[in-house]
């Protein structure tokens, strides 16, 4: 495992050195010297060059940063090996084609300020259509909403949630609670809304619920199944 990580670094490492060389060339013999060539000719070189920045673009989403950063101007630290500023987001994702796919990292709420609203309050609210499954992530720290077009406002407590819809089921996901919703689609439905524990509900009514509880000889929850 070890000589395959190092076998990818060093390949790595060489294609960037000739990336950036080729880079180099082009700025240094023809975008430093616009008033020596035509107009048309600085325009072809200049978006030579931008292509070559996108595949340094590519190439750096490849690197694991190694080797570590070093301290440049400004006090800012860039990648020894892909040149890559440390900190700064990035554009892209460069994901396998095989295997776990994994995107950024877990975010949580990270500040016990209530803010104005939710767009000043937001952390990560990013969504992905996977292969017809739609997962979004939603976290956010604390802050203040009209609900239900009331005047005064409440905050709203920081949370992160996370939400997949699939084939008509909506999973939501929070701190706190695990919330499923069922699309009925062609079925008529009754006009009011109600919730319960299943304990509240009579037993001749409690049969039409398509619902298995999992749990242990102590009755302890552990899970459920939802027949379709």
């Amino acid at each position: 495992m070890e000589k395959k990580r190092e076998s990818t670094k060093d390949k790595l490492r060489k294609e960037l050195r000739s990336l950036l060389r080729s880079m180099d060339f082009v700025s240094n013999n023809f975008l430093n010297k616009e008033g020596s060539i035509s107009k048309n000719e600085f325009q072809l070189y200049f978006n030579i060059y931008q292509q070559l920045g996108l595949a340094w673009e590519y190439l750096g989403l490849q690197c694991k940063h190694w080797n570590g950063y070093k301290k440049i101007k400004d006090k800012e630290q860039v990648c020894r090996i892909c040149g890559k500023v440390k900190g700064v987001d990035e554009f892209y994702y460069l994901i396998p084609k095989g295997g776990l796919k994994k995107i950024g990292r877990k975010l949580m709420p990270n500040s016990k300020k209530t803010f104005n609203n939710k767009e000043e309050a937001k952390v990560l609210n990013d969504t992905i259509d996977f292969h017809g499954a739609l997962l979004n992530v939603d976290v956010h720290n604390s802050y203040k909403s009209s609900l239900f077009g009331n005047k005064e406002k409440i905050n709203i407590a920081a949370e992160r949630i996370v939400r997949l819809k699939e084939s008509g089921i909506d999973c939501h996901i929070d701190q706190h609670l695990i919330y499923i919703k069922v699309k009925h689609t062609g079925k008529k439905l009754g006009k009011k809304k109600y919730g319960g524990f299943p304990w509240e509900i009579k037993r001749e009514n409690l049969k039409k619920f398509p619902v298995i509880f999992d749990f242990d000889e102590k009755y302890r929850f552990l899970g459920l199944t939802i027949l379709r």
